[in-house]
This record gives structure tokens, C-alpha cells and sequence, in this order.
């Protein structure tokens, strides 16, 4: 069934995505150097993994396999780009900024993800449930950002 592969694409994407941020959060939790930041970028990792394995339910729910691992891009880039040469210098401001820019990169697939019309309607419910998680995330980093800028 068409619909089913496509529900069961856009999914398996997002869960990937998803994975890449848990990825890229916990490596930020490891490398901040102030203790409130590894707090949060820890509870971040922990929601996206739960957010994750809610869609990878979904997944197997449509007779599909879910992808437990980030995408290619993800691996290459940790899906927050330059994080290793940020979390290098232990500056905090800086793994902030590229978590930020991670969350943005995720906002965005999401955003793909819900104007795509081959979603059913369950599977839609479940995306854009996820969709306030990550809106939350993003928001709250967004946030930080733009304090440690002033």
C-alpha cells in the first residue's frame, strides 16, 4: 500500500533525525562546561529519545523497521554541524550556538515532514505531537542562544 510506504518513509526519517539530535545533545551534555547546560542538553536528549521512540512505534505499528541510528548527515555531522569543533574549546557559548543551529536544521524536517499530503491521519496526529517537542526544544535553545548573546 502506497500510503503506508510513505507514512513509513517520512517516519523512519524523522526518527533518524531525531537520533541525531539525541546524538548531538548528549555529546554537548559530555562537553559543556557549566553544569546547567549539561542539565538541559541532557533532559533535551532524553525527551528526544522518547519522542523518537514514539515514532519508531509508529513505524513498526505500519509493518516497517525503524531506523535506530541518525541519518548519513547526521553521522558526518552530528546533525549539529560543527559541534566537535565547538565542544573543542569547551566553550559553552559556542556548543549552545551549534545545538541551536542543529535544532533548526530539525525544525525544519518537521515542517517538511507535516506539509507532505501523504500522511495519514494517524500517522500526521503522531508528527505533529512530536512536532511540539521539538518546537519546545527548539524554542528553548533559540532562547538560550539569544540570552548568552546579550
Amino acid at each position: 500500500m502506497l500510503g503506508t510506504d510513505d507514512n513509513t518513509t517520512i517516519l523512519k526519517t524523522l526518527t533518524s533525525t531525531l537520533n541525531d539530535s539525541v546524538n548531538g545533545y548528549r555529546e554537548a551534555a559530555e562537553h559543556a562546561e557549566g553544569s546547567q547546560f549539561q542539565q538541559i542538553f541532557r533532559d533535551n536528549a532524553a525527551e528526544r529519545e522518547r519522542v523518537a521512540g514514539e515514532l519508531a512505534g509508529e513505524v513498526g505499528r505500519l509493518g516497517g523497521t525503524p531506523d535506530e541510528d541518525g541519518t548519513v548527515l547526521g553521522k558526518a555531522h552530528q546533525a549539529f554541524l560543527d559541534l566537535k569543533a565547538a565542544v573543542m574549546g569547551r566553550d559553552d557559548k559556542a556548543i549552545v550556538n551549534e545545538v541551536e543551529r542543529g535544532e533548526d536544521h530539525i525544525k525544519a524536517k518537521f515542517e517538511a515532514a507535516l506539509k507532505d499530503d501523504s500522511l495519514s491521519p494517524q500517522s500526521r496526529t503522531l508528527v505533529e505531537t512530536a512536532f511540539s517537542s521539538v518546537k519546545a526544544g527548539h524554542d528553548e535553545m533559540s532562547n538560550l542562544k539569544h540570552n548568552l548573546d546579550a
